[in-house]
């Protein structure tokens, strides 16, 4: 059995859990320990894990990161002469598990967040052929996650853990762990007895935009500054269908001189065209507002550009959004290698061409819709950028009333965009 998903979603500790609830004996070990560089070493630790494992059966092994020794063998050899090493460590986990030496009463999980490189052997059936994909939390698994980590923290009253839960769409459990601890930090530097609000809202900054530089900016890129992030978060305003603005700072976080914070009202498992083209636009706002105000070209949209690329090629390359590319995946999954499982010339180069093109064509037409939109609500666009310069951070009900916006503020709640 084999426990797949993102960093940080508990696959060791859900491995944990079902050892204590079935009261077995548990053997954990990272493969990773297995690999030395003298040959024979890793099968050697290999088959006295099983024979104690066997010795307490029943009983439960658990190997972490089983990707370390598990890759597949098609990949060729390891740079460094750790090949021998590491495909003679997996052939015995291979042998051990095959039914011959007699390990019955001994079950085997293993966890990995690289399920694509794992060797076709390792995945037969009577091996690691039963797969559970261990998913970031739901809110409601959030709010219960956040219970247990605030179990030895002392919570003032005004904190209300679901609406924390809310404001945190795709955290798992560490990045949730990390966040009760840093605004546990924050209240103990106040010489508070309890952890407030006002303490989670800061330590979530921190944790997605990051931590808070002091720097000397000039009255002219401080401008600059806010009309970029007021770019931004108007079009989040305006966009039908984009995610609310939560909260828009010219305050240097980061690598950014300023960020506006965007998040979902509820978690999202799929996106269509109408919403990742309103992210494209939102993205590009920035740059747009900048060539609008000052009729000029910065480095501040490095980061948006980044990401905005970053979705277009994934519209038309992975996802058959294109009209020119079809219902064809032409960009491998991430991690899968140049070619994922298409194979080597798979591509031809002038799909290539035509990718780079379509790509081209998707965040050309958001740059001019951002463009459009922002002429057409410059007053807004000063309004907003003039609230920022004077209040440094707007929150989200201050955000659309300096907008002029109506907003009904919802309880749920991510992606920034910085400048």
């Amino acid at each position: 059995m084999r426990l797949t998903g993102l960093p940080g979603t508990g696959k060791t500790l859900l491995a944990k859990a079902m050892a204590g609830e079935a009261d077995v004996p548990f053997f954990s070990m990272s493969a990773s320990e297995l690999i030395e560089m003298i040959v024979g070493v890793g099968a050697s630790r290999v088959r006295d894990l099983f024979e104690q494992a066997k010795k307490e059966a029943p009983a439960i092994i658990f190997i972490d990161e089983l990707d370390a020794i598990g890759r597949s063998r098609a990949s060729g050899a390891i740079p460094g002469g750790g090949h021998d090493e590491r495909e003679q460590t997996l052939n015995q986990i291979l042998t051990e598990m095959d039914g011959f030496t007699g390990n019955e009463g001994v079950i085997v999980l293993a966890a990995t967040n690289r399920p694509e490189i794992l060797d076709a052997a390792l995945l037969r059936p009577g091996r690691f052929d039963r797969r559970i994909t261990v998913n970031p939390p739901d809110q409601r698994g959030r709010e219960q996650i956040l219970r247990v980590h605030t179990r030895s923290v002392p919570l003032a009253s005004d904190v209300d853990l679901a609406t924390v839960a809310s404001s945190t769409p795709g955290m798992v459990g560490a990045d949730l762990r990390n966040l009760v601890n840093e605004a546990a930090l924050l209240a103990a530097r106040r010489g508070q007895d309890s952890v407030g609000r006002e303490e989670f809202a800061e330590a979530l900054e921190k944790v997605v935009l990051g931590a808070e530089r002091h720097i000397l900016i000039s009255p002219e890129e401080r401008e600059r500054t806010a009309y970029h992030e007021s770019g931004h978060a108007l079009l989040g305003m305006l966009q039908p269908g984009a995610d609310p603005v939560r909260k828009v700072s010219i305050i240097p976080r980061g690598r950014a001189l300023g960020v506006t914070f965007q998040s979902p009202e509820k978690d999202r498992y799929g996106s269509d065209d109408a919403y990742l083209r309103g992210r494209l636009i939102g993205l590009l706002g920035g740059r747009a507002a900048e060539e609008l105000v000052y009729r000029a070209i910065t480095t501040g949209a490095e980061s948006d550009l980044e990401q905005a690329t970053a979705i277009a090629r994934q519209m038309v390359g992975r996802w058959g959004m294109s009209e020119e590319i079809g219902l064809v995946i032409v960009l491998p999954p991430e991690g899968a290698g140049p070619y994922g499982l298409l194979g080597e010339g798979a591509i031809s180069e002038h799909t290539r061409q035509l990718l780079d093109s379509e790509v081209r064509r998707i965040t050309d037409e958001c740059h001019k819709r951002a463009l459009t939109i922002l002429g057409e609500h410059r007053e807004q666009l000063d309004a907003l950028a003039h609230a920022l310069l004077e209040h440094e951070t707007l929150d989200e009900a201050d955000a659309y009333a300096a907008a002029g916006i109506p907003h009904v503020r919802t309880t749920d709640t991510s992606t920034a965009a910085t400048a």
